[in-house]
């Protein structure tokens, strides 16, 4: 059997064990462990084993339990209370402000988490519930939740980056810094959208005129809470961005930093701590697992030297362009996102895909901004993305799985044209870590 057809078939045979229910890391791993021992023999186990072993000696790892931690400490101890209370004074009196505030509210929330799941999390039991009380357009709200939910892996510190970053075997802090500029440059899209389609229509979101009426004082207070993530942020980036400190020791000041700041809030209580070590350790143990069966899979594949037969058969057989191919990566992916998250994605994807853009000449720094974006997209994609089942989870009962789907159209529109921005002009990424790091 050619080497195609066996790459073929060990893709095949994964996405089938994943269709019967079957957990992720579990379905790769066994079909790479099957494979090298179907294609090696006795002791072809040992090759994915192998591999997986790199990871233990991995520094870079322990950068994900404290970053995660870091997240459910700030999310736990309700301190986006007083971020959305913030917005409210700051951008309320203005048509759609409300709106403009929530987008706000999830890049702050993108700074201090980095998981989407959080972040609609977060919107949907906070911002949700004000702005329908407030009187906006229930279908307006519910996408505006779930487009600045989707800012959550692209801006650092994206503990997604952070994993396709080890996958890919490239540099996280240029991961991070290639994140910042797209992801600011979506969530300024989305806000020229909600101030185009209010100002157009204002009754889907009315001013409000109590929030003029709040205290100069006050505003200022609510500022300075609102600043508190920009400072916890800048605590982890700064000495890590100067080359004070490594990576690793920057995600330890950011942890710290975040207890620290739940502990003067007086917000830091026996339960908040309990469920943010619970949740960090159960998130930490599935990325490990994930990235290990991806490693594994990843071996047998190099083995195989599967991905020089698949150059070749897209680019000297069926005569595609090294463009045409990228492309199809991405429809590729937003099919996939029908029925898997963004980790499963990567990790299925991810010993054909990564090593095939770099055989194709493109920045692997870029693909992963590129791979971040259109996971997102996938997961919003009607009729069966990701994420609006998560949100007609968490949303109230008035909100209707058409709404969610009505909802999302726009804003899939404006990231569909920030993802054709990005792949038109790749200095967006590549200029701020190209600017850092002198490349």
């Amino acid at each position: 059997m050619s080497q195609e057809y066996i790459a073929l078939f060990m893709f095949a045979s994964m996405m089938l064990m994943l269709f019967t229910g079957q957990r992720v890391f579990g379905a790769i791993g066994a079909i790479s462990a099957i494979a090298a021992m179907a294609l090696w023999g006795t002791g072809g186990q040992e090759i994915p084993f192998a591999a997986t072993m790199k990871l233990m000696s991995w520094y870079p790892m322990l950068t994900l339990p404290m970053f995660i931690f870091m997240g459910y400490v700030l999310s736990e101890s309700r301190l986006a209370d007083d971020l959305y209370r913030m917005f409210h004074v700051w951008f309320g009196s203005i048509n759609g402000g409300l709106a403009i505030g929530t987008i706000g509210l999830m890049v702050l929330i993108s700074a201090m988490n980095g998981l989407s799941v959080a972040g609609m999390a977060i919107g949907a039991t906070i911002a949700l519930p004000e702005l329908l009380r407030r009187g906006y357009d229930k279908r307006m709200v519910t996408g505006v939740v779930q487009a600045g939910s989707s800012l959550g892996i692209l801006v650092p510190p994206s503990v997604v980056l952070v994993l396709y970053a080890m996958i890919a075997r490239q540099p996280v802090g240029q991961l991070w810094l290639a994140g910042v500029l797209p992801g600011l440059m979506m969530a300024a899209m989305f806000v020229l959208y909600i101030w185009l389609r209010c100002r157009i229509q204002p009754e889907l979101g009315p001013a409000l005129p109590d929030a003029s009426d709040v205290p100069r004082a006050e505003k200022y207070r609510l500022l300075l809470a609102g600043l508190l993530p920009l400072l916890i942020f800048a605590a982890m980036m700064v000495p890590f961005v100067n080359g004070w400190t490594s990576l690793v020791e920057s995600s330890a000041i950011g942890a710290l930093t975040a207890l620290a700041a739940a502990i003067l809030k007086r917000r830091l209580t026996w339960t908040v701590f309990e469920t943010s070590v619970r949740q960090t350790l159960g998130i930490s143990c599935m990325f490990m697992w994930i990235i290990l069966a991806a490693l594994g899979f990843g071996a047998v594949f190099d083995g195989l030297g599967a991905v020089d037969a698949i150059d070749d058969l897209f680019t000297a057989q069926l005569g595609l362009s090294p463009f045409t191919i990228l492309i199809l990566m991405q429809l590729s992916f937003i099919l996939m996102g029908t029925f898997l998250d963004d980790t499963a994605m990567l990790v299925i994807v991810a010993p054909l895909y990564v090593p095939l853009v770099g055989h194709l000449g493109f920045d692997l720094i870029w693909y992963g901004v590129l791979y971040t974006i259109t996971t997102q997209i996938a997961y919003m994609t009607p009729p069966f993305g990701y994420n609006l089942f998560l949100m007609r989870a968490m949303a109230p009962p008035e909100i209707t799985l058409r709404d969610i789907y009505v909802s999302i159209i726009p804003f899939v529109g404006v990231m569909v044209l920030a993802l054709a921005l990005l792949l038109t002009f790749p200095e967006i990424a590549l200029w701020l870590p190209g600017y850092v790091y002198g490349n």
